[in-house]
């Protein structure tokens, strides 16, 4: 979204049942790394189902302004890249938009080459810290030349002239942490490893494997995962499919479960387990919820998912879990606002340095629309209350936040008084056909 963009508000009201067949665009994790694995590898990556989001385009812009050829031809994108090792100094700085993925795994691809980079972003990312991904890089050698207070953008890297492999562990649950030091270990000589005490999801180890480096994953007893990179070996071109992302299927597959008499079907969704922490919450919640054609698309599961409306009942989603699901907390704590008890979610203090404090933002917004919460430091209670009775009626605040965005017009489609938003502008950085696929199931936003 451009920062000078002007806010459009958005209503949405209850209906009749949502039914038909969705499809959500390629999953962002993947995209990214799509593009960035792609220019660094020797010949041509060709990607079909990659997600055109503002965030990803802005990656690709990036990889550009470094030496790569990405170009779009019918429905593939092809990226020509230039081989590990040899990314060229950017002419001017890399505007990452809204792209919190992109930028912090650039910041790691980049910062161990020798020369200046500099970052920038709009203001929701500019309030980002990015020192969780700096501090490593730091350790391998890369200055940070200038920042905004705090570790934050707009902010300027130089590399030194031969990095040094690190050992590190990563004191937070964040697969971009260990994504970035993965990254920044390709142009690193001798061999760079992560140690990571809780799973984050995976896709840069299986995508680095599938692009030829030399990396290895090793659990010890105490289930803490040491993963292995050898620096400066050779990444060669490969095709991919992106499947479709789960935390963008998280919105329908809700709106299906709280709108009484729907049935909705959402193809070609990723299912790998470090993604299905939202599905395993819902399962446990008395959601029905089907899996069907489960298959192999490039080295992950994919399946397609029947949803129907379902009673859903309060849990406890543990902390262990949150890595799992941790984009999706707040489309949770719209299906908790319909179940019958208590839905409480612990461990999600991560969610207070998304594109807004998520905790506080989801807080905000379900005391609008008349939902009973309590807000902890890394703790969100939701009441439920079945059938949405008395709920809705009010205009959420954003923050610029898609996540959030998305997540209140979802709400307002179940309860008994419409819901606003403040700004649909920035549901685009992440899932531009939100808005036509929901009214394609039935859905009232307007």
């Amino acid at each position: 979204m451009s920062r000078h963009s002007t806010p459009r508000p958005a209503t949405a009201r209850r209906g009749r049942p949502l039914s038909g067949t969705a499809r959500v665009p390629g999953d962002k994790s993947i995209s990214h790394r799509s593009i960035l694995l792609g220019a660094l590898a020797a010949g041509e990556t060709r990607v079909t189902g990659l997600l055109e989001g503002e965030d990803v385009m802005r990656t690709g812009d990036a990889m550009r302004a470094m030496g790569a050829r990405v170009d779009k031809a019918g429905d593939e994108w092809i990226v020509q890249g230039v081989g590990n090792g040899c990314l060229l100094e950017a002419p001017g700085p890399l505007d990452f938009g809204n792209a919190g993925t992109g930028s912090r795994l650039t910041m790691g691809l980049v910062g161990t080459y020798h020369m200046k980079t500099t970052f920038t972003g709009d203001a929701s990312l500019s309030k980002r810290p990015m020192g969780r991904v700096l501090d490593p890089l730091r350790l391998m050698g890369v200055q940070v030349l200038d920042a905004a207070p705090g570790d934050r953008m707009p902010l300027t890297l130089e590399g030194p002239r031969i990095a040094a492999p690190i050992s590190y562990r990563v004191p937070m649950a964040s697969a971009q942490v260990k994504s970035a030091v993965l990254l920044a270990g390709l142009n690193t000589p001798g061999v760079t490893t992560v140690i990571e005490p809780v799973m984050t999801r995976d896709h840069t180890e299986r995508m680095l494997k599938g692009f030829g480096a030399e990396i290895e994953v090793e659990t010890d007893a105490g289930g803490v995962r040491h993963i292995r990179l050898q620096g400066q070996g050779t990444l060669s071109g490969r095709t991919i499919q992106v499947p479709g992302d789960p935390s963008s299927a998280a919105f329908p597959l809700v709106a299906a479960l709280i709108v009484p008499g729907s049935d909705v079907t959402i193809e070609n969704v990723l299912m790998n387990r470090t993604r299905t922490g939202l599905i395993d919450t819902l399962l446990e919640m008395g959601a029905s919820i089907e899996l069907l054609d489960r298959r192999d698309a490039g080295g992950e599961e994919v399946a397609d998912l029947r949803v129907r409306s379902s009673e859903l009942r309060g849990v406890t989603v543990p902390a262990e879990r949150a890595p799992f699901m941790i984009d999706e907390y707040p489309v949770l704590a719209v299906a908790a606002s319909f179940a019958e008890g208590e839905t409480r979610m612990e461990g999600v203090e991560e969610l207070r340095v998304k594109e807004s404090d998520r905790l506080a933002a989801v807080a905000r917004g379900l005391e609008a629309n008349g939902v009973e919460c309590e807000e902890g430091r890394d703790t969100l209670l939701v009441r439920g209350r079945p059938g949405g009775r008395g709920l809705g009626g009010g205009m959420v605040e954003t923050h610029l936040d898609h996540r959030i965005a998305m997540s209140f017009l979802i709400l307002g489609l179940a309860a008994e008084k419409p819901v606003s938003i403040d700004d649909r502008s920035m549901i685009a950085t992440s899932f531009p056909e939100f808005l036509d696929m929901m009214a394609g199931l039935g859905a009232e936003i307007g």
